[in-house]
């Protein structure tokens, strides 16, 4: 999965780095996925992530797909401009 948030209110990377590092972790410990920041590192305002995990079956990444996404909508207060996802 991809998510692409756009948070008007930050006014520097430092900042930035912030908000990625505490919704990398929540979703790491909640989720046990494998959760970066993939593009956008030196723009400020955009924060694009990508979250990757394995599954056994297409029935169960969907489940986490959904919950991933629930999880971003209730946790951040930023907005989720692009949600992608795919399974290979």
């Amino acid at each position: 999965m991809t998510f692409r948030l756009y948070a008007p209110w930050v006014h520097s990377l430092k900042e930035k780095r912030m908000i990625v590092n505490s919704l990398v972790a929540k979703l790491q410990n909640r989720f046990h996925v494998s959760v970066s920041e993939i593009d956008e590192q030196d723009t400020h305002r955009i924060v694009v992530i990508g979250v990757a995990a394995i599954v056994p079956y297409h029935g169960l990444a969907d489940s986490v797909m959904n919950e991933i996404s629930q999880f971003m909508e209730n946790n951040t207060e930023a907005e989720i401009l692009e949600e992608t996802r795919e399974i290979r």
